[in-house]
């Protein structure tokens, strides 16, 4: 039983520093020689990297991260399949086990991309990660996160509310279409752990003063990524 929990928590640990790795950051000092968490907004992730670096650094971060997110859970999924893993465990339970993993991996890459051990335990709002852990996850709803995100986006041209809504939508999508237990709640727990992030761009929301795609925004401002 100590084999399969050190199996399990080595997993964990490889999604967290999948997560961690510090994309946007090596972006900024590769292209500019800049700290990206000391202009703009201060996040690492891809909205924070369009607005100081441009379009194409922003859209390589952003595949980046999402293929973060989704490597986590593959990982995890290749894992449970070996013969190695058989052995340390019944397959009865592997099964058991499995989706619960899955969930764990998610929030472990969610945690690495915002607070990565790379960057000081800083990093970004794992908006783009999330996506990508959702589109490994169950394809149908990552893609329906994806149309919510930018249904709201095209509306409002507000990133973090847009962001906000697309959680929202997850977890909407994930029980409307009878998800195991295990996906429903990282849906929720994820979505929260999102919305938290984003508590600075709530209430700059609820002051009418959130800057819209393509508006700077204060040095020491916080926003979506």
């Amino acid at each position: 039983m100590a084999l399969w929990l050190s199996f399990n928590l080595g997993l964990l640990i490889a999604a967290y520093l999948l997560g961690s790795t510090p994309t946007g950051y090596a972006i900024g000092r590769w292209l500019k020689g800049v700290d990206i968490r000391e202009v703009g907004s201060g996040s690492t992730g891809a909205t924070n990297v369009l607005r100081t670096l441009g379009k194409g650094p922003a859209l390589f971060v952003l595949l980046v991260d999402v293929l973060k997110g989704a490597s986590a859970i593959l990982l995890t999924r290749w894992a449970y399949t070996l013969d190695i893993t058989s052995t340390l465990v019944a397959p009865p339970i592997l099964d058991n086990w499995l989706p619960w993993m899955v969930v764990a991996s998610g929030l472990a890459v969610m945690l690495g991309h915002s607070k990565s051990i790379w960057l000081g335990f800083s990093g970004g709002k794992s908006v783009a990660t999330s996506l990508g852990l959702l589109l490994a996850l169950y394809w149908p709803v990552g893609l329906g996160t994806l149309g919510t995100f930018i249904a709201v986006l095209a509306i409002s041209r507000i990133v973090s509310l847009s962001s906000i809504s697309g959680t929202i939508g997850c977890a909407i999508l994930m029980i409307v279409t009878h998800q195991p237990l295990p996906y429903c709640l990282l849906a929720v727990a994820g979505g929260l752990y999102v919305i938290w992030r984003h508590q600075s761009n709530i209430e700059r929301l609820l002051a009418g003063v959130e800057p819209r795609l393509g508006e700077t925004i204060a040095q020491d401002a916080e926003t979506s990524s």
